[in-house]
């Protein structure tokens, strides 16, 4: 069976009501984030950090995943689907797919701010006062500037093994996710699917110039050629 490995960023989600990173001012929902997105900013006022992802949680409870992500969930009826994915809502998981590698973290869990492999599912707003089982304040289980991101490296372990590679809703400008898509074998047909790209079709690259939704339908079109 075929590997389809698909990559997808904050233009994935779009669609279903959840903004994009930042907007055009360079603020993410209106705050600076340093101050929202940093651990520097955590430790400076974690009050302000956690009502910011309370926000975002509940936001997530109000949306539904969006027709690219069903389409992508119905491929493993014919492929096999990996999504690497930079974005932290479970909308790829409530379409359906099986297989999901977050990188950046999970909006529905929370870990300890002490021991890092302590991570628990969380559906409602996380407070001051919110402990691990050794009594050490929770945080999100979100991947902030300035950290490392664990996921790294076995996304780059199943990107090696591509036959097809999709890229949905995202720049590819980012690091360490960027990276990625360097490490497809040589000529994988890889297709790039976003309403304004920033990179043209060439040989073993097509870029279809859509929104998630009507850019998925296409490539499924062009896949059943193979």
């Amino acid at each position: 069976m075929k590997h389809i490995v698909v990559l997808t960023g904050a233009g994935m989600s779009a669609e279903s009501g959840i903004k994009t990173f930042r907007d055009a001012n360079g603020l993410w929902e209106g705050h600076d984030v340093m101050e929202v997105a940093t651990p520097q900013g955590f430790a400076a006022n974690p009050e302000l950090v956690l009502d910011f992802y309370n926000q975002r949680r509940r936001q997530l409870f109000e949306v539904e995943p969006n027709q690219a992500h069903k389409d992508l969930a119905e491929l493993e009826n014919d492929y096999k689907v990996t999504i690497v994915t930079q974005n932290v809502d479970d909308l790829h998981e409530r379409a359906g797919s099986k297989n999901v590698v977050h990188l950046h973290g999970e909006l529905l869990k929370v870990r300890s701010t002490i021991y890092p492999n302590d991570i628990q599912t969380w559906k409602t707003d996380l407070v001051l006062g919110d402990v691990c089982n050794k009594g050490h304040q929770l945080r999100p289980h979100i991947v902030w500037f300035g950290e490392d991101v664990p996921m790294i490296e076995k996304a780059v372990e199943i990107c090696e093994t591509a036959d097809f590679l999709i890229i949905i809703g995202t720049s590819m400008n980012v690091y360490p996710a960027a990276g990625l898509m360097h490490y497809v074998p040589e000529k994988t047909p890889t297709y790039f699917i976003d309403p304004k790209p920033n990179i043209a079709s060439k040989e073993n690259l097509t870029v279809i110039s859509e929104t998630a939704t009507v850019g998925v339908k296409k490539m499924i079109e062009i896949l059943s050629a193979f």
